[in-house]
């Protein structure tokens, strides 16, 4: 199968999905479509920037449930009125708590991503789970603003408040980061990220700031794991520091895994099979014969990652690659030993593409 047509077949597979997600309401289930979408949506929003920031910057960061976190404290914080919970309790609008949280949460993110800039490989990683570890203490022993028993009653604005609502933004966000994911990849700043990916002594020799380049990246996907982390509070009432805890912080970087953290797709199709896991695998009629309790969800998430990594190093999205590439295979070998040769406009569309 051909560049060209693999990504025709692979829009038209999107566009089908997009379909199905948005009449979903009519024909799901309430608890479906609220408790398992809605939350692989929400899963799915922030595991998409651990996967951009590995795929296209070489970046493995453990902070974005942090970003998430902040986000969604700063909501919490700035909404409740006093004396109805913990926290600063400053009773703003709505619509202004979002935009702080949405600007204090980037500059969170870019001031940590210029701390962790020159550092590369496990160092990278290590520190940025450093970041998590930090701000689960902080916002545990800091009562002023969170306390461990957290901060509860934060609802939507009116405008949103509904199960179905809150099931629409999710889609909206998740289609928007996509999108905006995969337009900065062939945007000259995606370009010359994935550059400094790649190499980044020849980068800079090159001219490029390659701190720079990162950090911009790493304020990026803060800002985007800030969206994730307002529906967070909205879709849950309430948020503590359990929330930005490292079980949670291994689970946004479990689901990237499952779905492949190569790919963005994967990122919700991961957190989909993750919550439905989470979900349903306790409803199984042979689950007390397996002992599939509660307490041993982590068991079998470990078990479903290590089964998935030994049959598809790059994830649930490898699989459906290579079943696309059997399928399109089989179907060029019945064609003819010549079909899947481009013919004119292909070869010059590869040619541009490249």
């Amino acid at each position: 199968m051909s560049a060209v047509r693999r990504d025709r077949v692979g829009a038209a597979v999107m566009v089908a999905i997009l379909v199905v997600l948005i009449a979903l309401p009519a024909f799901g289930s309430q608890y479906f479509v609220e408790f398992v979408v809605t939350r692989a949506l929400i899963l799915g929003l922030a595991a998409s920037t651990l996967i951009f920031l590995a795929a296209y910057g070489g970046m493995v960061s453990l902070a974005q449930l942090l970003m998430y976190g902040v986000a969604g404290f700063v909501i919490g914080n700035a909404v409740a009125e006093e004396g109805s919970t913990k926290g600063l309790t400053l009773g703003l609008n709505p619509w202004v708590a979002v935009v702080a949280a949405l600007v204090i949460t980037t500059i969170v993110a870019f001031v940590l991503g210029a701390l962790s800039s020159r550092t590369y490989g496990i160092y990278f990683l290590m520190l940025t789970l450093t970041y998590a570890v930090i701000g689960y203490y902080v916002f545990g022993q800091v009562t002023t603003l969170s306390g461990f028993g957290g901060v509860t009653g934060i609802g939507p604005p009116s405008l949103l408040d509904g199960p179905v609502r809150l099931y629409y933004v999710g889609l909206v966000l998740s289609v928007g980061a996509y999108l905006g994911f995969r337009v900065i990849r062939r945007a000259p700043f995606g370009v010359a990220l994935e550059g400094v990916r790649d190499d980044p002594i020849r980068m800079a020799s090159l001219g490029f700031h390659v701190p720079l380049h990162r950090t911009l990246a790493f304020a990026l996907a803060g800002f985007v794991a800030a969206t994730a982390g307002i529906l967070n509070i909205w879709w849950n009432g309430q948020i503590d520091p359990n929330t930005v805890s490292i079980g949670a912080t291994i689970d946004v970087l479990v689901i990237a895994v499952i779905g492949g953290i190569g790919r963005l797709e994967g990122a919700w199709l991961g957190a989909l099979v993750f919550v439905a896991a989470n979900n349903y695998l306790r409803d199984l009629p042979f689950a007390d014969k397996l002992g599939l309790t509660e307490a041993r969800f982590n068991t079998v998430v470990g078990l479903l990652v290590l089964a998935i990594v030994v049959l598809s190093p790059d994830g649930l999205m490898g699989i459906v690659a290579r079943a696309r590439d059997r399928a399109g295979g089989s179907r060029a070998s019945r064609a003819g030993p010549s079909s899947d040769l481009p013919g004119p406009a292909d070869g010059e569309l590869l040619a541009n593409s490249s």
